[in-house]
């Protein structure tokens, strides 16, 4: 019996009972889409987050208090007079500016409208620049409404549509936290990165925020903008240099804050989430194994249901290689037609926006995922398609 001949007779094997043929793929075309789609979605994740962070200049050094406070009882919080300091010409002749931040929520009030906003950030004017927020409509506040703890707002469009919806917010008040605001500017969209929203945010005067939202413990951050790309390493150790001196740090001690520049802050999130992607992919490759389970235990239903053609076969001279085949042939179509059935699945549902996550398809996993299919049919095929290839043409004929 030549190749042909056992698919042809495999073909008709699974079309004698199609349901059980239909239910059979489903484990695997569920695992093979799941194992695409969730890659998918991590590689999207990572993408988002490398532009989110890119995005905010390849010159931005973050500042923020140490996990954990530092030396214990002598840490000392970060203060708008420590973000000042960082501007200095001749003691830190590579920093450019250097913006405080203040973070917290608020519940903000226009009206019927009630909207929780994510994150409501007190700063300085030259957090703008720093952080490269541009200007959608309206202005942005200055140094003046900084002195004047002005209660004015610039809000993200993601913030100003959920508001107040078409209507344009600037000019307008809403109360936040009870604590009335106008809204002086709306900020061009940055997107989201599926972890957080950048477009989900209220930026006013620190001063503001301090008096009325947050009040005036330590800082959230200070933004600290290098003069150039190069001279980050070097701005990193201007900043060391001043804080420990404010601080009191000694030579070897442990300081009370920590520095991050993008691309520690993007090497730290990637590593973040190519655990969770490998994470993802653990799960889905259990769903890949179950699938094969499921080929296993059908194959077996089959094999006991059709041990008399197997007698009859072998009684006419069919070779025990042929039944083997065959039985294989079964198994590693099911596998592969379900495997062809999750690509399809898999490439589809990455066209669409996943958790606020645009998937990014990756195509090793796709030939991954249905070379995996196609070794989970011979794999998990070769128990019963051996059981069907050992049994004896007798006892096969006398089964009932």
């Amino acid at each position: 019996m030549n190749f042909l001949e056992i698919l042809r007779f495999a073909v008709r094997g699974l079309t004698a009972n199609k349901l059980r043929s239909a239910l059979t793929t489903l484990g695997i075309t569920i695992g093979v889409a799941a194992v695409i789609l969730l890659v998918a979605v991590g590689n999207g994740a990572s993408a988002a987050i490398a532009a989110s962070i890119q995005g905010l200049g390849t010159n931005v050094v973050n500042v923020s208090p140490a996990r954990g406070g530092g030396q214990g009882a002598s840490a000392r919080p970060l203060t708008v007079q420590d973000a000042h300091a960082l501007v200095d010409p001749v003691g830190a002749p590579d920093v450019k500016a250097a913006s405080p931040v203040v973070n917290t929520t608020a519940t903000a009030t226009y009206g019927q409208t009630s909207y929780d906003i994510s994150s409501v950030a007190g700063t300085e004017p030259a957090y703008f620049t720093t952080t490269n927020r541009d200007l959608a409509q309206g202005q942005l506040f200055t140094s003046e409404d900084v002195s004047a703890a002005r209660k004015v707002v610039v809000l993200g469009p993601t913030t100003a549509e959920s508001i107040f919806g078409t209507a344009d917010p600037v000019g307008k008040n809403v109360l936040l936290n009870s604590i009335q605001f106008t809204v002086i500017g709306v900020l061009q969209a940055k997107g989201s990165t599926g972890l957080q929203n950048a477009d989900d945010v209220a930026i006013a005067p620190i001063s503001a925020v301090q008096n009325s939202l947050a009040g005036y413990g330590s800082l959230s951050q200070i933004a600290v903008q290098a003069t150039s790309a190069d001279s980050v390493s070097l701005a990193q150790s201007e900043i060391t240099a001043i804080l420990n001196a404010r601080h009191g740090i000694r030579l070897g001690g442990t300081a009370d804050y920590q520095i991050q520049n993008s691309e520690q802050l993007l090497a730290t999130r990637t590593s973040a989430t190519e655990t969770f992607t490998v994470l993802l992919a653990a799960v889905a490759a259990i769903s890949l194994l179950v699938g094969g389970i499921g080929v296993t235990n059908i194959m077996l239903v089959t094999v006991t249901e059709r041990i008399r053609e197997i007698g009859i076969r072998k009684a006419i001279g069919a070779p025990r290689a042929a039944i083997l085949g065959q039985f294989l042939a079964e198994a590693t179509m099911l596998s592969l037609f379900g495997g062809l059935l999750g690509v399809a699945i898999g490439i589809v549902g990455s066209r669409f926006t996943i958790s606020g996550i645009k998937p990014v398809v990756v195509p090793s996993s796709i030939l991954l995922a249905f070379a995996v299919s196609a070794l989970i049919g011979l794999f998990f095929g070769s128990f019963p398609a051996n059981r069907a290839a050992k049994l004896r043409p007798i006892d096969a004929l006398r089964h009932e």
